[in-house]
């Protein structure tokens, strides 16, 4: 029984994180401290709120908040920072208690349905619209 416990802890131990000097900064050749050329911040304490920042190696970064309707922050924002190919990516977003929604280019779009996909949905709606319900199995449940 002691030897059970024992091989169980060495698999834990080593089984482990094994969080080290893999992440600091002399382990990694290409590593320099970005400075940060502007950090501006306001908090009014009643829930309003600002920021903006920029980096030397140009990340900027902008958000307000305001109280919202239903406890939550809501916030409005942008972020921009630099790609390999020297283009500068940049985020638009909103949180508020409809959600997150952010707006970039970068940010894939779904393909448009094929026709068959949008008759099958044009189906349901009108089958839901009758009143017609299925179960989990995609037998109808009632009979009108």
């Amino acid at each position: 029984m002691k030897l059970v416990v024992l091989a169980c802890l060495a698999a834990v131990a080593v089984a482990a994180p094994q969080f080290g000097r893999q992440f600091a900064p002399e382990t990694r050749p290409d590593y320099r401290h970005i400075a940060i050329i502007r950090d501006n911040r306001q908090d009014n304490g009643d829930g309003n709120f600002n920021y903006d920042f920029e980096t030397e190696n140009g990340i900027i970064m902008n958000a307000v908040g305001t109280p919202g309707s239903k406890g939550q922050s809501n916030i409005q924002g942008s972020y921009r920072f630099p790609l390999p190919d020297g283009t500068v990516a940049e985020v638009r977003y909103v949180a508020d208690e409809n959600g997150y929604v952010a707006e970039s280019p970068l940010i894939p779009t779904p393909h448009p349905l094929p026709a068959h996909a949008i008759e099958q949905i044009r189906i349901a709606e009108e089958q839901r619209a009758q009143g017609i319900v299925w179960d989990q199995y995609g037998f109808r449940v009632n009979r009108k």
